[in-house]
């Protein structure tokens, strides 16, 4: 599988790196960059670093490239708009979110493009167009390839006709402000009702760490679900906050303490990939695209060796033993 043609690059410059050096096809077509960790997700990063990132995924092939303003208050769009500055804007391609607003220490909204201490949600269309103008901002640029709707926690006033937040989704893909449109979420339920109830107007969903080889919920009713109306999955949170990526030093699943359960799971996954000569956190991002209906896999990263470490897994050579050993753990 590999993005649609909605989340592909409008140039075909997108296919080659940075002064034309040449870039893995697996990656430009399967992996995109998540930009949360250069938001100051967990731990500070400085700005040099967030643009080293960003600079060392294009030059690994990544045109793919996930930010919110929930990320650091909008320090993550600046960064990754700072760091796209001199890149063709076809070459690339940006997905951002709405539905929440970003306020400062006082809970007044910041400045339309400004950065804050806190986001609050809000589903209105009115909340949705002054938080993409604020995006743009940011970001650096006239328009945004994907556009989801983040974590909607009342899905009656997200689909409210006129005033909800999806409708106005749709008028900004129908006026070509935004290319496609959909839903990213941590929890599958309310995912799969928008993917029902919106008679098909979602181009795309990302379940967030729930298409994983510790949680694969999302595969009882949001994946068959979107099978059935043509909807794309993108799979995000593939490491589950940590502890698929280094379940001794990052014990974390859904960004809380892991089950004593999950570690052991989280081993013995380790340990079976270890044996076979595999990285866990390569297997962890390269699972999701073996499960039907899921087109590509955003992975987050806060340094060039975190972007390093999750191209090369889209090469890597994983023996079919392997998933049928992880599976039979996962189970």
């Amino acid at each position: 599988m590999a993005f649609r043609a909605e989340l592909r690059p409008l140039s075909a410059a997108g296919s080659g790196g940075p002064g034309g050096v040449a870039t893995t096809t697996t990656v430009a077509s399967s992996f995109g960059l998540g930009c949360a960790p250069i938001g100051n997700l967990f731990t500070p990063v400085a700005e040099a670093d967030a643009e080293a990132t960003v600079g060392r995924a294009l030059e690994r092939g990544v045109r793919f490239f996930d930010t919110a303003p929930h990320y650091g208050e909008g320090v993550s769009e600046r960064r990754l708009g700072a760091a796209l500055s001199g890149v063709a804007r076809d070459s690339v391609v940006i997905a951002t979110k709405v539905g929440r607003v970003i306020v400062d220490a006082d809970g007044v909204p910041v400045p339309t493009g400004g950065t804050g201490s806190a986001t609050a949600g809000d589903l209105s269309r009115d909340g949705v167009l002054r938080s993409l103008e604020g995006s743009l901002a940011r970001l650096g640029t006239d328009r945004v390839d994907l556009l989801y709707l983040h974590d909607p926690a009342d899905v009656d006033a997200a689909l409210h006709p006129g005033r909800g937040a999806l409708p106005a989704l749709l008028e900004l893909r129908d006026q070509g402000v935004v290319r496609a449109v959909g839903v990213g979420m941590g929890r599958n339920a309310p995912v799969a009702r928008l993917v029902r109830e919106a008679a098909g107007a979602l181009d795309v969903v990302m379940p967030a760490g729930r298409v994983t080889l510790l949680d694969r919920t999302a595969l009882v009713d949001l994946l068959p679900a979107a099978r059935e109306r043509g909807v794309g999955v993108v799979a995000a949170g593939v490491y589950n906050s940590g502890v698929l990526a280094d379940p001794v030093g990052a014990p974390f699943f859904d960004y809380h303490p892991a089950s004593p359960e999950q570690v052991d799971r989280a081993l013995r996954m380790a340990a079976a990939c270890h044996a076979a000569g595999v990285p866990l956190p390569a297997a962890a991002a390269r699972w999701p695209l073996r499960v039907d209906g899921v087109e590509a896999v955003v992975v987050g990263a806060r340094t060039p060796a975190e972007v390093d470490a999750f191209a090369d897994a889209a090469d890597a050579a994983i023996p079919d033993h392997l998933w049928t050993t992880l599976d039979a753990v996962a189970r």
